[in-house]
């Protein structure tokens, strides 16, 4: 709370205390409209002595209903304008929390996780304000203004009120938290549970088709959201109790209000015709009162959604500091990067083997260095501590001088990162390509699009650059997208570029010509280029070979290719041509 609830509530004061304010309004009109009703049907049976005795009420009842729904709407469009507000800066937050730390959640994070966050748990820190804040602010005010007025007239019957009235603003809400805490705790952990399975279906439903155990899917699907609406069935259950209690509650001090207001009358206290107006206000009260159970009952939820913004918080290439800035801020520039790493290692877990063992390694400015090794070698984890989203456990990886981990959000001003599946939002082709930045003009934008050589394509397209990409870019080929991707990393104008395989799924054609674009509208900038393959290695400065986290086989392709039988083998089962023409090529310098 410290971080995700305080902050924006100082920041955006005004507006909840306007949409809190015209709240308490709405409910002093809609408890002056039932006071003044009870008290025009009560003169009216008494044949009042002047006309204007029946007007004047009349005047008030119309005045409050009118008041009541404007201040009730006034209420809500303050409150859900600086909600959404709120909830924009969040989002735009956790955007520039997670964008940094990127590779490290794509390799340590399940999808579902990532996307419970951006969505569940930003939802549940929207109803803080909304249900919990707000009707609580007004609850606290209405019930004191009530005591305080009947206490004018009765101390000791206010004393009585005050008690009936505190089980629905404090005991009731306690009591629910306790029995529903734990419950809704459940909850919670089921339907995360279920968001996570049924993201990764999704993603890898072609797969469960092409098993045929689609069927096993859905019947597993269905078990767990039975428990889910199991769980949500017996909550409704307690609320049901709950509400009837409450009401119960309600209508003791129904009771006890025409009792007092009957011996106030008795006593001459009171004129007769403000029995019902008194008994009537107490259903405003109620309804003010009620709501805070439910919505102390959601704080378990807002601590949960609160405990996993802290995490996405202190991932690894965060900085210490977070601050609330707008969507449309720009790193400073940084033009040139040089990466030096001294005697690095590193270790997910105590007990486990070292993931990088004693790597060091030069990247100069305008280098490119081929990162290869199989699968678990240690290529993602090098990467991630260079890109500052890991913190090495011994020895140091620097960017001009500067510790790779300490840089935090603004390691995107330094290192872009170019993926094998780069994500392509709903919206048109022109503001996916803004988003490298959002600074850019429409003329650096085309530019961008023209130097990937996607323009001729997109501008045949129907609406050109505003035609929508639809969900995941699903019109543009594979290829395609990743020139898309690469128009975005020209545009951010960082000085060196990770490639996470970019050409993974892409036939052999398509592969060679991102590649020749890739070096080509990349030229002068610093390239790390992670791959299996050694398609490409004479365009390296430097080829390093990961094995068990050390380094194995580096050095230029042209060096390797001489000394190295091992990587001569390795060159001649990927690119067997390459390798005769090399070949060939060497025995002719040495007999010339």
């Amino acid at each position: 709370m410290r971080t995700w609830f305080f902050p924006f509530m100082r920041r955006h004061s005004g507006g909840l205390i306007l949409s809190a304010g015209f709240s308490l309004a709405g409910l002093i009109c809609a408890a002056g409209l039932l006071f003044t009703s009870g008290y025009l049907i009560s003169k009216a049976s008494l044949r009042p002595e002047n006309i204007l005795m029946i007007y004047v009420p009349i005047v008030g009842v119309r005045a409050f209903g009118i008041f009541r729904a404007v201040f009730q709407y006034s209420g809500r469009l303050a409150g859900h304008d600086t909600i959404l507000r709120i909830l924009s800066e969040m989002r735009v937050r956790l955007y520039r929390m997670i964008e940094p730390a990127a590779l490290f959640i794509r390799s340590r994070y399940r999808t579902g996780d990532i996307l419970g966050i951006l969505s569940d748990d930003i939802e549940h820190l929207q109803d803080i304000y909304l249900r919990t804040v707000i009707p609580g602010f007004t609850a606290v005010l209405i019930y004191a203004l009530w005591i305080g007025l009947v206490g004018w007239m009765d101390a000791r019957f206010a004393f009585m009120m005050a008690g009936y009235l505190l089980i629905l603003l404090v005991i009731f809400p306690l009591l629910s938290l306790f029995l529903t805490g734990k419950v809704h705790d459940r909850l919670a952990g089921k339907r995360h549970l279920l968001y996570e399975k049924l993201t990764d279906a999704v993603l890898g439903a072609g797969d469960w088709i092409m098993s045929g155990r689609q069927g096993d899917f859905l019947r597993t699907h269905e078990e767990r959201e039975e428990k889910v609406l199991a769980i949500e069935r017996h909550i409704h259950r307690l609320e049901k109790w709950r509400d009837l209690i409450s009401h119960l509650i309600i209508g003791v001090c129904v009771l006890s209000l025409v009792y007092w207001s009957g011996s106030m009358t008795a006593s001459g206290h009171m004129d007769g015709t403000l029995i019902a107006a008194f008994v009537l206000v107490i259903f405003t009260i109620s309804e003010s009162l009620i709501p805070v159970s439910e919505a102390v009952e959601k704080l378990p939820q807002y601590r949960k959604s609160f405990e996993r913004l802290r995490e996405a918080e202190s991932l690894p290439g965060n900085g210490k500091k977070t601050e609330l800035l707008s969507s449309d801020r720009r790193d400073n520039a940084i033009e040139r990067v040089e990466i030096h790493a001294d005697h690095l290692f590193f270790k997910y877990k105590e007990d486990e083997d070292w993931a990088i063992n004693d790597v060091s390694l030069d990247i100069h400015h305008g280098e490119k260095v081929a990162l290869i090794g199989r699968s678990g070698a240690g290529k993602s984890t090098l990467i991630h501590l260079i890109y500052g989203s890991l913190v090495p456990a011994g020895g140091t990886v620097t960017l001009n001088g500067t510790p790779a981990c300490s840089i935090g959000d603004g390691i995107t001003s330094w290192i872009s990162v170019l993926n094998q599946n780069p994500h392509l939002f709903d919206t048109t082709i022109y503001n996916n390509l803004a988003l490298g930045n959002q600074k850019a003009t429409r003329d650096e934008i085309i530019h961008a699009a023209k130097l990937v050589g996607l323009h001729e394509m997109i501008e045949n397209l129907p609406q050109g650059y505003e035609t929508r990409m639809h969900e995941a870019g699903t019109i543009f080929s594979g290829g395609e997208q990743e020139r898309l991707a690469l128009a975005r990393i020209l545009l951010r104008e960082a000085p060196a570029v990770i490639l996470d395989e970019p050409t993974v799924g892409l036939d052999p054609i398509t592969e060679k010509n991102l590649l020749e674009t890739i070096f080509h509208t990349l030229e002068g900038k610093t390239l790390i280029w992670i791959t299996h393959h050694l398609t490409g290695m004479e365009k390296m400065n430097q080829v390093i070979f990961l094995e068990n986290g050390k380094t194995g086989m580096h050095g230029r392709h042209a060096e390797l290719l001489k000394t190295s039988e091992r990587y001569r083998r390795l060159y001649r089962l990927d690119v067997p041509e390459k390798l005769e023409r090399s070949l060939l090529m060497q025995n002719e310098t040495i007999i010339n």
